[in-house]
């Protein structure tokens, strides 16, 4: 459930403009019964006792290497500026899901603290400016696309962390769990996840304004390569436009630099005389990174990475649960669907909605009674979804402590440092 994708060695078959947009509507959206559920946690790597010093790449390059001979179930992968995935393999509940990751993020944390190294839960660097741990090729040519349009794309690469939760596409029918609804859904219900687990109010140690400073920088790359199309009418037609109309991030080459061409279209490139080929149209679709993106299954990408170790459990339970379970699912489409007005017909995250939820969180009275509304919901359909008492009562806790009075945990974060707490993340070795 990674976005890795191989080099560019792969069959030179060249698509025409209806072969992508076939493809597209074939491999996007596969749907039937909602039966699995998976989880990518995206984590900062660093020092506890010194939790504002870099990690130095050759401390990161060796946990790394010493990772990588560990076995796992998830996908170990390592993002541009050092962070670490962990992608779950498709589960057939939610239960396995959260045993498979957990099990694996305890060895990996086992590993890490043989080096004095820990994982830390948080949707951006609190401190550290982009820094790039991989120099690779394709990175290369992802910061020079992103340089274009300002900062945030380096900061997106380099400093951003999140949870990622992948459900199925839902029914071919309409109704609760089909596919056109749970679509419809996952752009509005998103708002309300982006504010109940905003959690990274900090840049360079100082507050951003934003309760959720990871989602602005999505806002700030561009509609071009972090929005989504609408979410109305045929969720298939949407995203084949949407893919075809897109940027192209990069040209890749057998050898040397890639090319990263200006405002080429997929759409124009496969009407210009060195058309793409299947490889290029998988490496740019793997290139867009809209809040909801569709992978056969849904990839909900709008959630910050969350604090403590089992913290990321919480919205993967609660996304789950809204989703995946028929009468929540109906609970949380009426909560939101007030919300729908707020997005003025803009695409997420590009819209009032989407800006509210990541500035404002649950301080917006509206996303704060949808919050109140779909937790409610989530914990009492957990049990039916198979949860265990300790999951549920993780969500319930969560729901009292944060969403009932309208706080998540980057107003948490943000009392301590008023209060004088220089080092909410570890312990100051002055002191």
């Amino acid at each position: 459930m990674s976005d890795s994708v191989s080099d560019c060695t792969e069959t030179r078959t060249v698509v025409t403009e209806a072969e992508v947009e076939a493809l597209v509507r074939g491999i996007c959206f596969k749907t039937g019964p909602p039966r699995t559920v998976g989880v990518e946690v995206e984590w900062l790597v660093h020092e506890p006792r010194e939790p504002r010093r870099p990690v130095t790449t050759e401390r990161l390059e060796a946990a790394y290497a010493a990772l990588r001979t560990v076995p796992l179930r998830s996908a170990l992968t390592i993002e541009p500026g050092g962070q670490l995935e962990l992608s779950s393999p498709p589960a057939a509940s939610l239960m396995e899901c959260i045993g498979t990751v957990s099990a694996d993020l305890a060895a990996v944390r086992a590993v890490l603290r043989e080096d004095g190294l820990a994982l830390l839960g948080v949707g951006s660097d609190p401190w550290n400016p982009p820094r790039r741990f991989l120099q690779e090729r394709r990175y290369d040519a992802m910061e020079r696309c992103l340089d274009r349009t300002g900062p945030a794309g380096r900061a997106m690469m380099c400093t951003s962390a999140s949870v990622q939760v992948c459900l199925d596409a839902g029914y071919e029918e309409p109704g609760p769990l089909g596919h056109g609804r749970r679509w419809w859904l996952a752009h509005q219900l998103g708002a309300v996840l982006v504010a109940a687990f905003a959690h990274s109010p900090l840049a360079g140690g100082v507050p951003t304004g934003w309760r959720s400073t990871r989602q602005r920088l999505w806002m700030e790359i561009g509609a071009g390569r972090a929005g989504g199309p609408l979410p109305e009418g045929d969720p298939r037609d949407a995203w084949a436009r949407h893919v075809l109309d897109s940027p192209v991030m990069c040209v890749r080459r057998e050898a040397g630099p890639w090319e990263v061409p200006e405002r080429l279209t997929f759409r124009e490139w496969t009407r210009s005389a060195a058309p793409p080929t299947r490889g290029d149209l998988d490496y740019h679709i793997s290139t867009l990174f809209p809040p909801v993106r569709p992978r056969g299954h849904l990839e909900l990408r709008m959630i910050d990475a969350q604090p403590g170790d089992d913290g990321w459990r919480v919205p993967l339970a609660v996304a789950t649960a809204l989703f995946d379970d028929p009468a929540a699912a109906e609970t949380a489409y009426r909560a939101v669907k007030p919300l729908a007005e707020r997005a003025l017909a803009l695409p997420a995250p590009h819209n009032p909605l989407w800006i509210a939820a990541a500035r404002e969180a649950l301080g917006d009275p509206e996303l704060h009674d949808a919050a109140r509304i779909c937790f409610a919901a989530a914990v009492e359909a957990l049990p039916r979804l198979g949860a265990t008492t300790e999951l549920t009562d993780a969500v319930r806790a969560y729901q009292d402590r944060h969403v009932v009075p309208g706080r998540t945990p980057a107003d948490e974060l943000l009392d301590r440092l008023r209060g004088g707490e220089p080092h909410p993340y570890g312990k100051d070795p002055r002191t």
